[in-house]
């Protein structure tokens, strides 16, 4: 099976693929004058702009409830893997893919939210709403929605509940089948209460495991603060092959950072739209800015501060898959969240090993009421024109995602991250796609965010305006307005 699903990934993960997720942030990078720069100061402030309505969630709550997807194993387990497969420099390639990722997610969220529609009194919206919508593919986005309903329900959560389960054996000894069971319920009680319960889960729990996670991470680099500047120096001559030791797998550092920076910030894949496309606010490109600010919180900071933590205390081992180790620090440990504990053992004895098999739980289970309202809204997309509700389908759905979760606590942990890179990779090819031909759209709405904000306005969207089409949910939110404030407009008058 593994073999199996390796080669797959050959394939949809070649080179191709790597370069892509670059040529492509780069591409928005240049055509927005390098918005993730321009905006950085604004992208903070509109994360608290935004209040939650009946019918959506604010920006704040969109925010956590990506960050929650995004800070997960990702943050943790897969920068070790990075480190371990692409060697010091993939933690460069990393941020590159951040930096870039940040623009490719201000586009895909913006067009989420402009596309987006109203569902049993919710918003909804995704890569499904805007392939139909603005590309008028609806074969296309009946797939779109069919995969990422099986991606993120099976394939995704493995990779989330296999590294805590192996993280809480080596620190408590717990097995693996009473992890299992204890996510299964604790997972059960939340989804089966719908998006404002995983909104308000994922509001209160993403600051407390984000904030007490820099901490520890602050603690150890503080006490290994002279080796700091002799490994930011590593990472980047490892990055273009100038190191003698990692020269020869340049081309894995950028596979393998790239790769794992997807992974951890999801720009570009589509993963991440979901939530925000439910936020309320008065113009999509704010939305987008506040998803833009997110990529650089995960990559920037946190995955950063798990790279440099690992390579201080030099708790890693490099070698590509199936070869000789390079460096051979830890001897036979498999790569994961080991390393990261391992790492805060050396500063914090008997605090580590424990302290992150708890933050992976935190991190894991937010992950994974994420990954459960993504694949709820593709449901919701395919059921959408039924005059007939099923609620069926959606509690098959919980029950598939829950038997997933127990199964994945004790499989291997190479198999669970190799089907989370099928899955992930997937989603990616078909996403890219549709926000290369929905590219226009997206940079007719920031220009019109821009335009009101030079006259000194609060951008308000207004599709009937500037001629944008298919907008449905804005154009009926416009003329709403517009009535409104005719009425007022003949009560001040009279």
């Amino acid at each position: 099976m593994e073999e199996l699903v390796n080669w797959l990934n050959g394939y949809i993960w070649s080179p191709v693929l790597v370069y892509i997720f670059l040529g492509i942030g780069l591409f928005y990078s240049i055509a927005t004058r390098f918005l993730q720069l321009r905006y950085f100061k604004e992208m903070a402030i509109l994360v608290f702009d935004s209040k939650s309505s009946t019918s959506g969630i604010s920006s704040f709550q969109a925010l956590a409830l990506s960050l929650g997807s995004r800070v997960g194993v990702g943050t943790i387990a897969g920068v070790a893997t990075a480190i371990a497969y692409g060697g010091p420099g993939a933690v460069f390639w990393m941020w590159v893919t951040s930096f870039f990722g940040a623009c490719t997610s201000f586009v895909e969220t913006t067009l989420a939210q402009v596309y987006k529609s109203k569902h049993d009194g919710e918003f909804r919206g995704g890569p499904p709403y805007y392939i139909e919508k603005g590309l008028k593919i609806k074969w296309f986005a009946v797939l779109f929605a069919i995969v990422t309903m099986i991606v993120s329900s099976v394939l995704l959560p493995g990779v989330q509940v296999n590294a805590v389960s192996s993280s809480m054996n080596n620190a408590f000894g717990i097995e693996p089948m009473i992890t299992g069971i204890v996510f299964v319920v604790a997972l059960g009680l939340v989804i089966f209460g719908g998006i404002k319960r995983i909104a308000i889960a994922s509001e209160f729990l993403v600051p407390i495991k984000t904030i007490a996670y820099l901490i520890v991470c602050l603690i150890v680099l503080f006490a290994n603060i002279n080796e700091l500047p002799g490994v930011i120096v590593l990472i980047f001559k490892s990055a273009f092959g100038m190191d003698a030791t990692f020269g020869g797998i340049i081309g894995s550092a950028i596979a393998w950072g790239v790769k794992r920076g997807v992974y951890a910030n999801a720009a570009g894949v589509g993963s991440e739209t979901f939530g925000p496309a439910a936020a309320e606010v008065s113009h999509p490109a704010k939305q987008g800015l506040v998803q833009a600010f997110s990529v650089y919180i995960d990559t920037l900071i946190l995955c950063s501060a798990t790279a440099f933590m690992i390579l201080v205390t030099g708790m890693y081992n490099v070698g590509e898959q199936g070869k000789e180790l390079i460096v051979n620090n830890i001897g036979n440990v498999e790569a994961g969240a080991i390393n990261t504990q391992m790492a805060v053992e050396t500063v914090l004895p008997g605090f580590g090993a424990p302290f992150i098999a708890i933050s992976l739980t935190l991190f894991a289970f937010t992950t994974l009421l994420a990954y459960y309202y993504t694949s709820e809204t593709c449901l919701a997309f395919l059921n959408r024109n039924r005059k007939i509700k099923m609620i069926w389908p959606s509690y098959i759905l919980r029950v598939a995602m829950v038997v997933a979760v127990f199964y994945s606590s004790v499989k291997t942990s190479a198999l669970a991250w190799a089907l989370g890179d099928t899955g992930l990779g997937s989603m990616a090819w078909l996403n890219i796609i549709a926000l290369l031909l929905l590219s226009k759209p997206a940079f007719k709405v920031l220009k019109d965010y821009e335009s009101q904000k030079k006259k000194g306005k609060d951008p308000v969207f207004n599709p009937i305006k500037i001629g944008f089409k298919d907008a449905d949910f804005w154009e009926k939110e416009s003329v709403e307005k517009e009535k409104t404030d005719q009425k007022d407009r003949k009560i001040i008058s009279s």
